[in-house]
């Protein structure tokens, strides 16, 4: 569910880069102020494992299409709210930057899409009525299900709203809204299915996980989590060395739709203005275009290869999982630094 900039007029982008920035803003100032450090050594591996997650699209019996995970769901229920949008502004900042994983215009509304609507609807309103703190592992899996729902639901919506408010005639807002929302709710029930099961095994390797991320008021982790960071590291990487070569060749859900109401893969991208000079930004900083290297994109005959067994997708899924992970602990040390000077600051006054 990555838009192109193509679907985006600059006011509609602008306006989402506006909004999206302040709910960054408001977000950071949240996670410096939470006393609870516990969780910021989950941060980093929560956003890898998403990371290296979204690279496997699964096909769609029936359609044609493919989808993936968005992971804001999951990261919600790990790390909070507040640290999820976070994590989840990264991973998508750098797929759109370092691997032309959606535009730069078009980032702020995929930022809010993907991450607003689970960490602040569906995680409050879906998820946390239905598993509450000490219930039944089906609750969970059942609220995992229905909140991944929701928020893909959602999102899906939004996609619809953006484009239309856009201007863009090649996708009337009827047809384009019919498919939409049917496609990822396919999808939707995946990532449902996939966030309840991880949430299983991380309940497994530390005993009472489930307990502790379904607190009504915060997430209350009693010390570090290390078994599971080193489990979500573990497999974020075997996800994206190996794993993602297996992912499904067909397009996802928006491309699938895009293809039937526009009758065109894609549609054609402004020559000038704002978007063209994004998109040579772009051009620029994206070093692993299409997760794989610049010489790879320009070889047609291995595009529908399955699986497609690619050095190049190997080192994105690695690189990519690891320059997260970095990311997240550099901030990590920012944020703590910030709180001791508060501290030392409010000890002095």
């Amino acid at each position: 569910m990555h838009m192109a900039d193509a679907l985006l007029s600059p006011a509609v982008g602008g306006v989402m880069w506006g909004v999206t920035l302040g709910t960054i803003t408001r977000c950071a100032k949240k996670v410096t102020s939470d006393p609870d450090e516990q969780r910021l050594p989950l941060m980093g591996v929560a956003g890898a494992f998403v990371f290296a997650a979204q690279m496997i699209n699964f096909t769609i019996p029936a359609t044609g299409s493919s989808g993936h995970i968005g992971g804001g769901l999951l990261l919600t229920l790990l790390l909070g709210p507040p640290a999820a949008f976070l994590v989840m502004a990264a991973v998508l900042s750098m797929q759109a930057l370092f691997f032309a994983d959606g535009g730069i215009l078009a980032l702020g509304c995929n930022i809010w899409n993907l991450a607003a609507y689970p960490c602040f609807v569906a995680y409050p309103f879906v998820y946390r009525p239905l598993a509450p703190s000490g219930v039944r592992p089906w609750r969970v899996s059942a609220g995992a299900l229905l909140g991944a729902i929701v928020a893909l639901q959602l999102g899906a919506g939004s996609v619809v709203l953006e484009t239309f408010l856009s201007g863009r005639s090649e996708l009337p807002l009827r047809p384009f809204l019919l498919l939409m929302q049917p496609i990822h709710l396919a999808i939707g029930v995946v990532e449902g299915v996939i966030t309840a099961a991880t949430l299983r095994f991380l309940d497994k390797v530390d005993p009472g996980l489930l307990d502790r991320v379904c607190l009504p008021s915060r997430l209350a982790v009693v010390g570090t989590p290390r078994r599971p960071i080193a489990w979500l590291l573990v497999l974020a990487l075997l996800m994206g060395g190996v794993v993602s070569w297996f992912a499904s060749v067909k397009p996802d859900g928006l491309e699938w739709v895009i293809q039937r109401v526009g009758g065109v893969a894609e549609l054609p991208e402004s020559a000038d203005g704002i978007p063209a000079a994004l998109r040579a930004v772009q051009i620029r900083t994206a070093i692993l275009p299409e997760y794989t290297f610049p010489s790879n994109v320009e070889a047609p005959a291995k595009t529908d290869a399955w699986p497609r067994m690619d050095l190049g997708t190997s080192f994105s899924g690695v690189l990519g999982a690891t320059v997260i992970i970095g990311v997240m602990s550099l901030a990590g040390m920012t944020i703590r630094i910030v709180r001791r000077r508060t501290k030392n600051i409010g000890m002095r006054t």
